[in-house]
């Protein structure tokens, strides 16, 4: 049996479909069971993280663990809480979804991993670290603004970053939860090139055979629009922190790791915005 928290996002979405192409058991943990895919071979479980007895529950009988837990201040509680829930109950593995930079904080929330990743690696357990790039779908906060013929916000400059396909994620994932081939290691997961928002920006608008184009956000007016949105104020300074780093350039990283690990080489934004073309068209998935 193969737990998957954090199911109903968009990495544990992505693992849970590749999952159901094995022959492993699914379990998929969500405050709403509801919103986890009504799949055949994917057993929904409901659970809080600051609920010990769902936890308990949730972790009875698997194998192995898929640690995601939301950004934030809650992060770190919330990692040890799933470890340590683990270990009593004889799981062998956990592979956690942390950040790049973790613990240097190169994006925004990679801190609020390291104190998950310092718990995973004192577990006993086996263990695997993913510390993946800003996503490619993050864009598809720019499709409502794209479809009305607006600018999209800039909050990162001229700074460069390797976008990642969250499918690439995923299918690390799910080989560091099937085998044993990635105990013990930190993989920092990469897109295949360094862009910019205008870069990836001016890619959607060859897609879609048009300019889009960029307005740049100063951080102080994007903090405003954090906390006029109900974001926690701790939450959205944190957020500033690693977006202002990302404009230092602190962010302009790229790997080999998918490729070395999957024999391919990573998705492109370009392929990944293709892929999902409708979005930015209509608004349909």
């Amino acid at each position: 049996m193969i737990l998957i928290t954090g199911a109903t996002g968009t990495i544990g979405r992505a693992v849970l479909a590749r999952l159901e192409r094995t022959n492993e058991p699914i379990r998929a943990l969500s405050r709403d069971t509801a919103r986890i895919p009504a799949t055949t071979g994917v057993q929904a479980v409901q659970g809080d993280f600051a609920d010990a007895a769902s936890l308990e529950s949730a972790v009875a009988g698997v194998r192995a663990v898929f640690l995601l837990t939301p950004g934030g201040p809650a992060s770190g509680p919330a990692d040890r809480a799933v470890v340590a829930a683990s270990q009593r109950a004889g799981v062998v593995k956990v592979v956690k979804l942390s950040s790049i930079g973790a613990g240097a904080a190169f994006t925004a929330g990679a801190d609020w991993h390291a104190e998950g990743e310092d718990a995973v690696r004192a577990s006993g357990l086996a263990w695997t670290l993913l510390r993946p790039s800003a996503y490619d779908s993050n864009a598809l906060r720019w499709a409502p603004a794209i479809r009305a013929g607006k600018p999209i916000p800039n909050l990162t400059g001229v700074a460069t970053q390797g976008v990642i396909d969250p499918r690439d994620i995923a299918e690390i994932a799910v080989r560091a939860l099937t085998t044993d081939d990635h105990d013990g290691h930190t993989h920092t997961l990469t897109g295949p090139e360094l862009l910019s928002t205008a870069d990836q920006a001016s890619q959607l608008g060859e897609m879609l055979g048009r300019t889009i184009a960029t307005v740049e956000v100063p951080l102080g007016v994007a903090r405003q629009q954090m906390l006029d949105s109900g974001m926690d104020t701790d939450v959205a300074d944190a957020t500033i922190r690693g977006l202002a780093t990302i404009q230092a350039g602190r962010n302009a990283v790229l790997t080999n790791d998918i490729e070395r690990i999957l024999n391919r080489p990573p998705v492109s934004f370009r392929t990944w915005a293709a892929d999902h073309r409708t979005h930015f068209e209509t608004g349909e998935p």
